[in-house]
């Protein structure tokens, strides 16, 4: 579908893509262990040159790819969409020895990355992080705490860790660390969560690491986290107008097939007006989420509004969408292996991470301000 003028490349691109995740991707995804990390699926992504275009791309580019991966396979999407963000702190903040040892595994697939923001008492309040990071010589700390629904957590190659190197100074005291997985005093353990991605808890026990493990500026990680979740976040609407679209579809095809009190579904008034809701609402997030990247690749001041903008409308619309998907299909729609049925199980964490719909709205409103105060 045409959207934001999109080139013909582009779309020619994302059609290409959908036929990827269908043919190459889906079949090792439906290969996997639900809450573990699917090495051959993105191994295969390495293959395909995807997760390197990760680091190339432009943030319209990283949407495209991810709506178009979720609409055929919403696994390959996030395994995708997870190398990206756990390696985009090392591409972006790290040194030329911290890229050249881990970001040829990222982009072959060969090494899966992980990024460890969160906390039990500390997700949407970042700046609240009560991992600590104790001096332990000129250079050198140890990190003691834990980190919790950590996405390819404990089976990652390598953590983006966010770490406090100064007490009481809030987001400005916030260190970010490249950290091995082998690194002695690191333990984790999955946790069952509803979603069928890989989640898992991670604990810091005296954990060693130097300037060397440094990403950015000492105190200065909050930076890094910001920046990667602000060009992420346009990307996690992407994901949910890929998963909308996908519900849309299959209840397009479902109406126009089931017979209903002497005709088609369609037929019925009550229901042709939700499909043209449903289409409505993607359509719109599907505009705002473009119109962020673009604000993004473009470096325009207001990409945190933006960004806020398009990831809250974008989940809440595919919540809405799935969720109306569910209702026309009825029972057969809750049946587990369900197209439905799988949506409906990941369209409610985006809702959540990478800020919550209520941290987008804060976002929102102080941007807003902020612009105001400033005329």
């Amino acid at each position: 579908m045409t959207a934001f003028s999109l080139e013909p490349a582009q779309l020619a691109w994302c059609a290409e893509l959908r036929a990827l995740a269908a043919e190459r991707l889906r079949p090792l995804a439906e290969k996997g262990e639900a809450g573990r990390v699917n090495r051959a699926l993105v191994a295969e992504l390495g293959r395909l040159g995807l997760v390197g275009r990760l680091f190339g791309a432009g943030a319209l580019d990283l949407c495209l790819m991810r709506e178009s991966l979720a609409q055929a396979c919403t696994e390959a999407e996030t395994a995708l969409a997870l190398q990206g963000l756990g390696a985009h702190p090392v591409h972006a903040h790290g040194t030329a020895a911290q890229r050249a040892r881990w970001l040829p595994g990222v982009t072959d697939g060969t090494a899966v990355a992980a990024f460890a923001l969160t906390e039990p008492g500390a997700g949407s309040d970042a700046a609240a992080l009560a991992l600590t990071a104790h001096p332990d010589g000129p250079g050198r700390w140890r990190l003691s705490g834990e980190k919790c629904w950590i996405s390819n957590a404990p089976e990652a190659d390598f953590y983006t860790v966010f770490a406090r190197t100064t007490p009481g100074a809030g987001a400005r005291g916030v260190t970010a660390f490249l950290l091995p997985a082998d690194r002695p005093g690191l333990t984790g353990h999955g946790l069952d969560m509803l979603s069928p991605h890989p989640i898992g808890a991670l604990g810091f026990d005296g954990v060693p690491v130097t300037a060397d493990d440094v990403l950015g500026e000492v105190d200065r990680g909050f930076r890094v986290a910001m920046g990667t979740l602000n060009l992420f976040r346009p990307s996690v609407g992407a994901f949910a107008v890929g998963m909308a679209q996908a519900a849309l579809d299959a209840t397009l095809d479902h109406t126009a097939r089931r017979d209903a009190f002497g005709g088609k579904l369609r037929d019925l008034q009550a229901v042709s007006h939700q499909v043209a809701e449903m289409a409505l609402r993607t359509e719109a997030a599907r505009l705002m989420v473009y119109a962020a990247a673009t604000a993004y690749d473009a470096g325009d001041a207001d990409v945190p509004r933006r960004s806020a903008m398009a990831k809250l409308l974008a989940t809440e619309t595919a919540q809405y969408v799935v969720d109306t998907a569910v209702q026309l299909h009825g029972a057969r729609a809750l049946r587990r292996g369900h197209l439905l049925e799988h949506l409906y199980r990941e369209v409610r964490a985006p809702r959540v991470y990478e800020g919550a719909s209520e941290v987008q709205r804060g976002i929102i409103a102080k941007e807003l301000y902020a612009r105001q105060e400033a005329r």
